[in-house]
């Protein structure tokens, strides 16, 4: 067990109030289970009380955390979960699993990336904020301005999700979530660990790649508002209206965006479900979307996707006929969300108990799995790194 005097008596106390309100625990029930008055508990958790071995062991118990958990060195003690509550006064399962999965994976990918001594590159544009002016024109204008800061073009954009990660340094993650979910993202920032995006891999890829985009609106205009975008959202609210047209400039810029298609029409006097498919295979959106911009940027009528709905709407199959093979986009975090654990967070768990750093049994619970599939991981990577050769060592 981890010494309970390795911390200061304020950081124990920070760590016990953040295990409660993730637990969602009021602070009179926590003071019975220990039998002592709700002002102990108080001064507990704000570090003018050092708590005593047996009541950590109870509170964590009564939390649903280990004692190893609140006082290992290099554990995340950043709660994402109470920010999303005060978001919204209610909350239905799926969208609470999807908020506990997020705080979940980022728990485990910043405690292993202490552990391990890995220093995350952060490279954030200043937030804009988006108080004043109209919030559409307001969103055209930060989405090329954050295209012209990453050096993009006007081009379409290839690998949303490279961009997320590498160039912006925001932590980024695909996994499935319930089949009845509505939920398609969410996003959070907090200053210890950062921005996070976390988006439904049960959905296709062109629909995440439009989920990323929105995300990454919120990032760049409404950093400090956590958020969750839902299948089929209204967008009635400011900071939604703006996180929705800054998703569709950033994908699609109205000039580029507007040459593309005058080159796929020309000398057309219709739409044609054709133009559809080339044009959102060349922008990497859907059907739906690559429409709702064109009626968007007033090169098509308004109502156009109503009427491709009405009449059959525009299928995989007939996109197939137009594309060939090039339909059959490669989609590799969908198969890396059907891991139990994606491939980082496996690698970096391998390495944390290779080294000695971290046991099989504090792995699973970081993990949230059982020990075998701990045993089951460690053992495959171990196999696969059976083969030793000094030219394979990487460089100190």
């Amino acid at each position: 067990m981890a010494d309970l005097n390795e911390l200061s008596a304020q950081e124990i106390g920070r760590r016990l109030r953040l295990a409660r309100e993730n637990a969602d625990i009021r602070q009179d029930e926590a003071a019975q289970v220990i039998g002592m008055s709700r002002p102990t508990l108080v001064s507990i958790e704000k570090g003018t009380r050092r708590v005593r071995i047996q009541e950590l062991q109870a509170l964590a118990r009564h939390y649903g955390v280990s004692v190893n958990a609140i006082l290992r060195r290099e554990a995340v003690h950043t709660d994402l979960i109470p920010r999303f509550r005060k978001l919204r006064e209610t909350e239905d399962d799926h969208t609470l699993e999807a908020i506990q999965l997020l705080n979940d994976l980022v728990k485990a990918e910043v405690e292993l990336e202490n552990v391990l001594g890995v220093e995350r590159r952060r490279h954030y544009p200043p937030e804009r904020g988006i108080n004043e002016g109209d919030v559409l024109e307001l969103a055209e204008k930060h989405a090329q301005e954050l295209r012209d800061w990453l050096g993009l073009g006007s081009g379409p954009i290839a690998d949303i999700f490279s961009i997320i990660e590498l160039d912006l340094g925001i932590r980024l993650y695909q996994r499935r979530l319930s089949s009845k979910s509505r939920v398609a993202g969410l996003f959070t920032y907090d200053d210890a660990v950062g921005a996070c995006i976390l988006l439904n891999a049960n959905h296709p890829l062109e629909r995440r790649i439009q989920s990323a985009a929105h995300e990454v609106g919120h990032f760049f205009g409404t950093r400090r508002v956590p958020e969750v975008l839902e299948d089929n959202e209204q967008f009635l609210s400011r900071d939604e209206r703006y996180a929705n047209a800054f998703g569709r400039a950033f994908l699609t810029p109205r000039k580029s965006f507007e040459e593309s298609f005058r080159q796929l029409t020309a000398g057309a006097d219709k739409l044609t479900r054709r133009h559809v498919i080339l044009l959102a295979h060349q922008h990497n959106l859907s059907r739906e979307a690559a429409v709702r911009r064109l009626e968007e940027l007033d090169l098509v009528r308004k109502g156009t996707w109503e009427w491709f709905k009405r009449n059959g709407g525009i299928k995989d199959e007939q996109a197939r006929e137009v594309l060939g093979t090039a339909a059959m986009r490669p989609d590799p975090a969908k198969d890396d969300a059907n891991r139990p654990v994606s491939h980082r967070l496996s690698l970096m768990a391998h390495a944390a108990w290779k080294r000695g750093l971290m046991s099989e049994g504090q792995l699973a619970e970081l993990l949230k799995l059982r020990r075998v599939e701990v045993r089951g991981l460690i053992d495959q990577i171990e196999l696969e790194e059976s083969v030793t050769d000094d030219l394979l060592k990487l460089p100190g």
